[in-house]
């Protein structure tokens, strides 16, 4: 995995620079545009939410970050630890060993391995990744179940806990290799207003610890939890709100 020149000067670069970034998808009539030069930065330590209707690419624009889809044309970049990645200049092998070190990813389905118990879930990534011992994988495991107030269910298979459990256990995973970026594709489209909450409260904690956290929802009324926010329509970014880099969030209530 060959990154770009490193980054110099007194500035820190953003850790995600989008360049006119754009998505088009075969259909019968002809290419359909998800994404029409897409061009942001998000700095280290944001919590960035991705804000738009339903279609309007903000799950396409995830995938343009994390490399799952490849880019019709322009660049993303990434920039963890100093060092810059372009990321749809790598081969698959790499962009795969690329992301189980530097991204975490939180699915909308999460796709658990069901024979596994839930600690397994958790270890399998850290034991994929080869940088701990077997005994330093499950230690790590249990403390990121404990991040996520799930360490007593750590032995049963994941089909025996809650679907906001669950949706707790797949952040854990996503949070294996201590991941400089987290991206979350509708986290809590699909819970109750308790959960969501927990969920929400999990993830300010994660930016304060100084995580990069890029969230995609359709909910308008989360803004003000976020530092800033992208504003996708038709896949064009309409507008970019809130402070840049910045550490604003509103508290939520426990």
């Amino acid at each position: 995995m060959s990154p770009t020149v490193p980054e110099t000067g007194g500035t820190r670069p953003p850790l995600i620079h989008l360049r006119q970034v754009v998505k088009e998808y075969p259909t019968p009539t002809g290419p359909f545009p998800a994404l029409r030069g897409v061009s942001a930065s998000i700095a280290h330590g944001e919590f960035v939410g991705v804000i738009g209707k339903s279609g309007a690419g903000k799950s396409t624009l995830l995938n343009m970050v994390t490399g799952i889809d490849q880019a019709t044309s322009g660049e993303v970049v990434l920039t963890p630890n100093g060092r810059s990645y372009s990321i749809h200049a790598m081969s698959e092998p790499e962009l795969a060993l690329f992301r189980g070190r530097h991204i975490g990813v939180v699915h909308q389905a999460f796709h658990f391995l069901p024979m596994l118990s839930v600690l397994e879930n958790v270890v399998l990534p850290i034991d994929l990744c080869g940088e701990y011992n077997r005994r330093q994988s499950r230690e790590r495991a249990m403390d990121l179940l404990r991040l996520v107030e799930l360490e007593d269910h750590a032995a049963k298979r994941p089909t025996q806990i809650s679907g906001g459990q669950q949706q707790r256990v797949a952040i854990a995973r996503a949070l294996a290799n201590d991941p400089e970026l987290l991206v979350a594709d509708e986290p809590t489209g699909s819970l109750d207003s308790v959960t969501a909450e927990r969920i929400l409260e999990a993830f300010t904690r994660l930016v304060a610890q100084g995580k990069t956290i890029l969230m995609v929802t359709h909910d308008s009324s989360l803004a003000p939890l976020f530092t800033r926010q992208l504003h996708l329509a038709d896949g064009l970014l309409a507008s970019s709100t809130g402070e840049h880099g910045g550490n604003g969030h509103r508290r939520l209530q426990a």
